[in-house]
């Protein structure tokens, strides 16, 4: 694929993205579509309350629109040089779509959850086991939109040997799916800081869906990439709006779509680590405070922690970004020397 696709799109979703906010914010503050703050949150976010909530539609419409037409771009020049999309076989494309459909079902469960908070004014939005049951249920449709699709594997690829799970394969994946677009709901919680990290791995996606010719996953994840860092102009501290569920859900959602496609299992923990961590010190959090009454942490997820240790939100950003951006090189290493050795493709 010619590098100037990916070009053409990070640059149109930033500016989507961008430009949307002139047009989003002023609506969302009409409506009264305002965050509650968390009683239980550090104190100096009570200023923040009443800021606009749902701005993740800003990158959601960048994405969407700069993929379609890089999409388009990619099929287009393919028959302007006479050869059909791999071979004739354009399963990658519907691999796409499923993941992009399977996106925007998270974000819809978001719309709800924010919804809720910001017409009746009720911080918590759905209860826990709502989402829950919501999310297990997108998670197994993509599973098997997947499967028939062609992907009907039910290994993991480790770096040293090949784990087959068998039907343990599904109950596994779809928790492991609801992980991982729940802890990168987590990460919203400072402004700017979810944004950003997405924007990391997205481009470290990025690199590894184009070197494993996987065109389609390579141009939604510049997409989201792009469109992400427009949206930092409104969200970075202090943030004139802020995502919500809505765009914290289709951000997840977007993240583990596009390493389940690739089948990159392993490779997709490592790319999502500043997630991963960010769930495993809730639960880390929540189990220590059970079984002995005694917290690991300030406050829990770890942003807060480092947050109540004094770091101001711009630090916690970068610091998380870098992290986020050495985990997304390794994981690029790992998968350009293991393609061929334990049959990436």
């Amino acid at each position: 694929m010619p590098y100037w696709i990916n070009l053409i799109v990070v640059v149109l979703a930033f500016c989507v993205s961008a430009v949307a906010g002139y047009f989003l914010l002023p609506f969302l503050r009409k409506l009264n579509f305002g965050q509650t703050i968390k009683e239980v949150g550090p104190t100096w976010h009570k200023s923040k309350q009443g800021t606009p909530i749902m701005g993740g539609f800003m990158f959601i419409i960048g994405s969407l629109v700069a993929t379609a037409v890089g999409v388009s771009l990619i099929y287009l020049n393919i028959n302007m040089n006479s050869v059909s999309a791999d071979g004739g076989n354009y399963t990658p494309l519907w691999r796409l779509l499923a993941g992009i459909a399977a996106t925007l079902l998270f974000c819809a469960i978001g719309f709800a959850d924010d919804y809720i908070k910001a017409v009746k004014k009720q911080n918590l939005g759905l209860n826990s086991k709502q989402k829950l049951i919501f999310q297990f249920i997108v998670s197994a449709l993509y599973l098997a939109a997947l499967y028939l699709l062609g992907d009907t594997a039910t290994t993991i690829n480790f770096y040293f040997f090949t784990l087959d799970l068998g039907i343990f394969y599904y109950p596994i994946m779809i928790l492991f799916i609801t992980y991982i677009v729940n802890t990168v709901n987590l990460t919203d919680g400072i402004d700017g800081l979810c944004g950003s990290v997405t924007a990391v791995s997205m481009v470290c996606m990025t690199v590894i869906s184009s070197f494993l010719a996987s065109y389609d996953q390579s141009v939604f994840s510049i997409a989201v990439a792009g469109a992400c860092v427009g949206f930092l102009i409104w969200n970075l501290h202090p943030a004139k709006v802020f995502m919500g569920d809505t765009g914290s859900m289709y951000l997840g959602g977007a993240v583990v779509t596009v390493g389940m496609a690739l089948r990159l299992h392993i490779v997709l923990v490592i790319v999502a680590l500043v997630y991963v961590l960010e769930g495993l010190s809730v639960v880390l959090q929540v189990t220590s405070y059970k079984l002995t009454k005694k917290r690991i942490f300030k406050m829990s997820p770890i942003h807060h922690h480092f947050e109540m240790s004094g770091w101001g939100e711009y630090k916690i950003v970068i610091v998380f970004s870098l992290v986020a951006a050495a985990a997304g090189i390794g994981a690029i290493a790992i998968v350009v020397n293991t393609v061929g050795v334990i049959g990436l493709s």
